[in-house]
């Protein structure tokens, strides 16, 4: 069953939890906002498992609770990932990261690092500017089938609020933080847009051993190395020259006759030329001698690429760099189909936002002030982290257990095209499909379904307006019969446990009612 799969792979991330319970109610959520077909907060868990109302409380103090460990969570999540290696993509034995931001709107006037952000982009489907939460995402990418996905692990908010005014750390810096807090014991490659092309991003990276894949900007400059002193003139007393002749490095495109040509290597292109030319010089922000891949599209024009490490071939460095768009559709799909920034936590004593806010300067709060702020924010961490998870463990069923996924799909969808995983919303829907029959039958060999059962809503059957005494029914044959009003997953649970009921009964305890 494929959530006997899922349960195996969760039962990794234990060590993040301080208790069994709180291990429980974390599988609990991931399970929900896996299946959950409204994106409406923490109530669309209590919905989609059917769970009692006095467990929506109980999801709400778990989200704020310190037993769930963020950063052991993280850690063991990259762990489980890079042990289990479901495909991840490698160029000269490094995996590739990508990283990227991502702005969700909120509205609440009582939401801390809520501020008013600018958007830019070329579709005028988004704002210019809105109010929200501003983050910081990383992802690995991960070969499934004959498609590449951008397997999340981690994400941050990273803006809006500011504990110390000592504290200088701009957004290269925390994205450089949140890379360190991965625990990754492997250098990678480091793939982003041209926002990270800045001497901070290098220098962090080269200190770990990793490397910067990314794009610049149309009128950077570099520097050929400078040309060593004649041997016969005497040394002056001054440092030697590093820098030399500056250029452009959009010039290189120029001289035509130093192009070099070869068939596109960027995902999901065929039957294209492309035209580069490669050139080692100094880039000046990082102080160190960079590649630059200058790239001439027939259809797209010119783009130039930067790499750090100046043994990586020039179409590794335009394949890699064209999969990054890959982190920006897990965005899309981790803010419309997991939920998982769809979080509503206010704090009652926060003092309300104006409508032209940026930052919030807390250095003059009182310190219980501060500390309400950071357990809210956490929580607003908890929910990012774990529906994170859930869209990684849907990606990790769809690369390893395709075949089983389309068997579990129990629906139909217009065009399947072969070669290619399922996607996200297909193993979602697989799960959901599976769910009753999950919580039916596997009570002796999993813990979360005994777990999950014991909370499901379930009245107590009410006396026939018929009839002044009491049927003599079993308890959930009467639940299934008479309460036809409750949800799918809870129905039909309670259905299947009481079919294996029934069969066990003589035919003198079944149910007769005379006629009035």
């Amino acid at each position: 069953m494929l959530w006997n799969h899922w349960w195996s792979l969760v039962c990794e991330l234990r060590s993040a939890c301080a208790r069994t319970r709180t291990f429980l109610w974390m599988t609990l959520c991931l399970a929900g906002m896996s299946v959950r077909k409204d994106l409406l907060g923490v109530t669309s868990i209590v919905r989609a498992l059917g769970l009692e109302p006095a467990c929506y409380d109980r999801l709400l103090d778990f989200f704020h609770s310190p037993a769930l460990d963020l950063d052991k969570l993280t850690r063991a999540w990259c762990a489980l990932l890079f042990r289990l290696d479901p495909g991840i993509l490698r160029v000269n034995g490094r995996p590739v990261l990508v990283g990227d931001g991502i702005k969700v709107a909120k509205a609440g006037r009582k939401m801390p690092a809520v501020k008013k952000l600018h958007q830019e982009s070329a579709s005028n489907n988004k704002a210019e500017y809105i109010f929200g939460h501003s983050c910081q995402a990383v992802a690995v990418l991960t070969q499934a089938l004959s498609s590449v996905l951008a397997l999340p692990l981690a994400c941050r908010i990273h803006e809006g609020t500011v504990f110390s005014n000592r504290d200088q750390r701009t957004l290269l810096d925390k994205m450089i933080l949140l890379l360190g807090s991965l625990g990754l014991q492997q250098p990678f490659y480091f793939v982003a847009d041209a926002y990270y092309a800045s001497g901070k991003v290098v220098r962090g990276l080269l200190a770990q051993g990793n490397h910067l894949v990314t794009r610049v900007k149309s009128n950077s400059v570099a520097f050929f190395p400078a040309a060593p002193p004649p041997p016969h003139r005497p040394r002056r007393r001054r440092r030697p020259a590093k820098y030399g002749k500056k250029i452009e490095v959009s010039t290189l495109l120029k001289e035509t006759g130093r192009l070099q040509q070869a068939p596109s290597p960027v995902y999901g292109e065929k039957d294209v030329i492309l035209r580069f030319r490669t050139a080692d010089l100094l880039w000046r922000p990082g102080g160190i001698l960079v590649r630059f891949v200058v790239v001439l599209h027939p259809l797209r024009g010119a783009i130039l690429l930067m790499s750090t490490d100046l043994t990586l071939p020039p179409l590794d460095i335009i394949r890699i760099y064209g999969l990054r768009f890959k982190i920006e559709v897990s965005c899309k799909q981790a803010l419309r189909l997991l939920g998982a920034y769809a979080y509503h936590f206010w704090m009652a004593a926060m003092t309300p936002l104006r409508r032209v806010s940026g930052n919030q300067y807390l250095h003059r709060k009182s310190e219980a002030y501060r500390d309400a702020v950071r357990r809210k924010i956490a929580a607003y961490h908890r929910h990012i982290q774990l529906g994170l998870i859930a869209q990684g463990l849907l990606q990790i069923l769809s690369a390893t257990k395709p075949t089983l996924v389309w068997q579990s799909f129990g629906s139909w969808i217009r065009t399947i095209r072969p070669g290619l995983a399922p996607s996200e919303q297909v193993v979602a829907i697989a799960l959901r499909h599976t769910l009753p029959e999950f919580l039916a039958t596997a009570a002796k060999t999993s813990i979360l379904v005994k777990f999950i059962r014991d909370r499901l809503a379930c009245p107590e059957p009410k006396e026939p307006p018929w009839r002044h005494e009491t049927p003599t029914l079993t308890y959930r044959y009467s639940q299934v019969k008479i309460f036809r009003g409750e949800s799918r997953v809870r129905r039909t649970v309670l259905l299947q446990l009481s079919r294996r009921s029934r069969t066990r009964q003589t035919p003198a305890t079944r149910v007769s009612y005379p006629r009035c």
